[in-house]
């Protein structure tokens, strides 16, 4: 009797019914974390009525736009092939600089200051790793800790606030709105749009993703890829000065280690947005996405009455979990037997 529709006779002559052919390890490693965020969400709704609450739903969006555009810049440096472990370090170094500089030189001076400086700290990595070569890991894990010493050397080890609150408009960027949507929503809007378009609109962005899928090849077609990697560092710290403003815009003060931590966070999200850390593959568009799951999972995690050191271990486990799944989405199943 012939095989059915039911079953397909298979390469070695037995038949494989429908659900072995729905190939579920295959679709697990390619959409494993959207079926664990979908999870995830139904949990913290029924664990949480509020969860879903459109006011919840609004500040988890607002309060990940810090988050989010830091992203974004960093999405570059990792199709590229690159890792940036310092921003973390980075942001606290320009949200500490720009309200040091407001009380000196006044908010219209002080945010291309601390532009400048920014981007200064972000052609330096470019230059060692882009045009000296030098592993991108050990120098941004380098450069983290060089740039709090920084920022601790320059505030002295203190905190910074504006000296007079309620008589500036340096606010705005972080605690205004326009047409009533939150002024760090829309600049996270605005740069995912506008960098959304360069990578995948214009010949750099096509370089970016040659250089990340094979440098050597990239290179041999005329690609330039020191020059694009220093490049994509100096993306990153536009965007990291760009997290920095709106921090210091929302509090008009600062801790001198605002950023401690972030690097990881921002590396979770772009990973879970399908970012390869081989380099070669991801999207602004999908980094957004990852970027709003990590949010909402962090939120859904604090409402149901876990404690907020809590998000550093899934935030590991998000990190292990999306590799790992990135790899098996290569291999088409979700582990590989070691003979």
């Amino acid at each position: 009797m012939p095989p059915t529709a039911e079953h397909k006779a298979s390469p070695s002559g037995r038949t494989e019914s429908w659900f072995a052919r729905l190939n579920i390890t295959g679709l697990l490693a390619r959409q494993g974390i959207l079926v664990a965020f979908v999870i995830f969400m139904i949990g913290f709704t029924v664990a949480n009525e509020r969860f879903l609450d459109p006011d919840n739903v609004m500040g988890v969006i607002r309060s990940s736009a810090i988050l989010g555009v830091m992203a974004l810049g960093v999405t570059f440096v990792v199709i590229s092939g690159n890792l940036d472990l310092s921003v973390g370090s980075m942001m606290s170094f320009s949200t500490i600089v720009v309200l040091d500089l407001h009380d000196k030189i006044g908010p219209a001076l002080a945010i291309p200051a601390m532009f400048a400086m920014t981007l200064c700290l972000g052609a330096l990595i470019g230059f060692l790793v882009g045009y000296l070569r030098l592993n991108s890991l050990i120098v941004t894990l380098g450069m983290l800790s060089a740039i709090h010493g920084l920022t601790l050397t320059y505030s002295g080890g203190k905190n910074m606030d504006i000296a007079d609150k309620e008589g500036t408009w340096f606010g705005v960027f972080g605690q205004g709105d326009a047409m009533g949507i939150p002024i760090p929503i829309l600049l996270f809007v605005l740069l995912a749009a506008l960098l959304g378009a360069v990578l995948s609109k214009t010949p750099f962005g096509r370089k970016v993703y040659a250089v990340g899928g094979n440098g050597v090849a990239a290179t041999f077609a005329g690609i330039r890829r020191a020059r694009l990697v220093f490049c994509c560092y100096l993306i990153s710290s536009f965007c990291v000065a760009t997290a920095g403003l709106i921090q210091a815009s929302r509090s008009l003060g600062s801790q001198n280690t605002v950023g401690q931590g972030l690097e990881l966070e921002v590396l979770a999200a772009v990973i879970l947005g399908g970012a390869s850390l081989m380099g070669g593959a991801g999207t602004i568009f999908k980094t957004v996405i990852g970027v709003l799951i990590l949010g909402f999972i962090q939120n859904g995690l604090l409402l149901v009455g876990l404690q907020f050191y809590v998000q550093y271990v899934v935030t590991w486990i998000i990190i292990i979990l999306a590799v790992w799944l990135d790899i098996a989405a290569k291999r088409g199943k979700l582990w590989s037997p070691i003979a």
